[in-house]
């Protein structure tokens, strides 16, 4: 069911500073920030050959990356996303294997532009899941 890692998610405090520290310290390739109200974060995409690092920052405080930045100030890893053929199909498989999908279970538009899903992290030992249709 799984296919590669698309990406690992790294809320943050301040998208400025985060952009600079891996443009400027790491070398890295960034996409331009991108505003995702239904979602509640601004993302950028930082490119590694193998997979991407995804930076999000809050869109305002009822953002859901919001709460964990208030347990983690200085920012951390917010989930992992993992590539799946069928999004419909893998949330089926899970849900009938006990795993609770997060929101009203539909998915949404992603910041591909693909569908995702986010998979209830004490569920998968702590670790928030994104699925992304590819």
């Amino acid at each position: 069911m799984l296919g590669r890692l698309n990406h690992v998610a790294l809320a943050v405090p301040d998208l400025s500073a985060a952009v600079s520290t891996y443009r400027d310290m790491l070398g890295a390739q960034l996409s331009a920030p991108l505003a995702l109200p239904e979602h509640g974060v601004t993302v950028v995409f930082v490119t590694l050959e193998n997979t991407k690092v995804e930076l999000l920052e809050p869109l305002g405080e009822a953002s859901p990356i919001a709460p964990f930045l208030q347990r983690n100030p200085g920012g951390g890893m917010h989930h992992l996303c993992y590539e799946v053929g069928d999004i419909r199909a893998a949330r089926d498989r899970l849900v009938e294997g006990g795993a609770r999908v997060l929101g009203d279970g539909e998915p949404k538009t992603g910041a591909h532009g693909k569908p995702v899903l986010f998979l209830h992290p004490k569920d998968f030992f702590g670790t928030l899941i994104e699925l992304e249709e590819v």
